[in-house]
């Protein structure tokens, strides 16, 4: 390995394949900077970082290096509302226009809250929204509420790229008068001590490390071609490349605005893999943890042109494009970027890697599977390097 880039933190003799992975990327892969933390049995048993934040690699990452983690923060979104189910006050089986009236129009009168959680509404286009319309709440709320859905909601399962954290997000902000990154600060990280948010304060954003294009990342490639489904989600948001824009991480994006680091990310996890509680702080009941955890659907995905086994706001294992561990039980999400995190009930274990360059395709990429791997076992994808 370079001996400019420093390896710093723990690792539990245990989990010494973790830290040799994460090493071995920085050797071999390319990594520029990154962080990678385990929990088991609701203590952390690795958390290590290193590498640099800039491409020139003159500037450390560090302890407290926060990035930009992408589609974790529909997994965080998801968990914001099954909260409020789990309190009552959201209807897991009524429909999303019981709490937010407008939503009735072209059709979606049919739209359950589960189906918005599972990526079942059929809302994965917001045509009438005008582009930049991510950073403009009001606006892409205003167009969702006209927008038909591509088919009959619960049919049919697509990922919802850029309208998930809208949907969930407004109904969050109908019941509770906040907004999702306020209650996800409030009611989920300042609770746990968890050093991830959906919209950034000044002292945050001074900590944030840019997000380094990668033009073997399939996603971004899909996403910008309008001739794609994927394409057409994209098409209200901003021209060029956004990954670092200041808005992205100041204005609450809940659908990939999210800003964190592993450790941050694993610990909330952790709070799920012990059936909704974490060193006393209970953010659901078990019944809650049960629910969110099913899978809903199985199959090849339109808008990733991929695989995809989703549950109710999280991705499940699929050991060939994104391996979590020994058990397909197991849940989680991936981020376009590369970071990933996972939560393996059968075993009390949780998992999380955040890089901040762009993984490559297909699936979560080499680095991001030779961490996960180490951590929760599992078989080697057929395209791993």
């Amino acid at each position: 390995m370079d001996d400019n880039i420093r390896i710093a933190g723990t690792c539990d003799p245990e989990f010494a394949g973790v830290q040799a992975a994460f090493e071995e990327n920085f050797r071999r892969r390319g990594e520029v900077g990154a962080a990678v933390c385990v929990y088991k049995d609701g203590k952390k048993v690795v958390d290590l970082w290193g590498g640099h934040q800039d491409l020139a690699r003159t500037k450390e990452w560090d302890a407290d290096t926060i990035v930009i983690m992408n589609s974790l923060a529909k997994s965080m979104s998801a968990l914001c509302t099954h909260i409020l189910i789990d309190r009552g006050l959201v209807d897991f089986d009524a429909p999303v226009a019981t709490y937010w009236p407008e939503f009735a129009q072209a059709g979606k009168h049919k739209v359950l809250v589960r189906h918005v959680l599972s990526h079942s509404d059929g809302v994965i286009f917001c045509d009438a929204a005008p582009a930049g319309s991510w950073f403009d709440w009001d606006a892409h709320i205003k167009a969702l509420e006209v927008q038909e859905p591509a088919w009959e909601p619960g049919t049919n399962g697509a990922y919802n790229s850029v309208n998930i954290g809208y949907l969930l997000g407004e109904i969050i902000r109908r019941v509770t008068g906040k907004t999702v990154g306020t209650f996800l600060r409030e009611e989920i990280s300042e609770r746990l001590g968890a050093d991830y948010h959906i919209g950034l304060r000044p002292d945050e954003l001074a900590r944030v490390t840019d997000m380094h294009q990668n033009p073997k990342n399939a996603f971004f490639a899909i996403a910008f071609d309008q001739a794609t489904p994927l394409g057409r989600a994209f098409q209200s948001g901003p021209k060029g490349y956004f990954q670092n824009l200041p808005q992205i991480r100041e204005v609450e994006m809940p659908s990939f605005g999210g800003h964190g680091n592993a450790r941050a990310v694993a610990r909330i996890y952790a709070a799920l893999a012990g059936n909704g509680e974490l060193d006393g702080v209970r953010l659901l009941s078990p019944a809650a943890v049960e629910r969110a955890s099913a899978l809903a659907w199985d199959h090849d995905c339109i808008m990733t042109t991929r695989r995809l086994r989703m549950g109710y706001g999280f991705m499940h294992n699929d050991p060939e494009t994104g391996p979590m561990g020994l058990h397909m039980t197991t849940f989680g999400h991936t981020g376009a970027g590369g970071a990933i995190a996972w939560c393996d009930r059968k075993r009390n274990m949780t998992f999380a890697y955040c890089p901040n360059l762009q993984r490559e395709g297909p699936g979560i990429g080499s680095r991001g599977a030779a961490v996960s791997i180490a951590a929760g076992g599992g078989s080697i994808p057929s395209w791993f390097d």
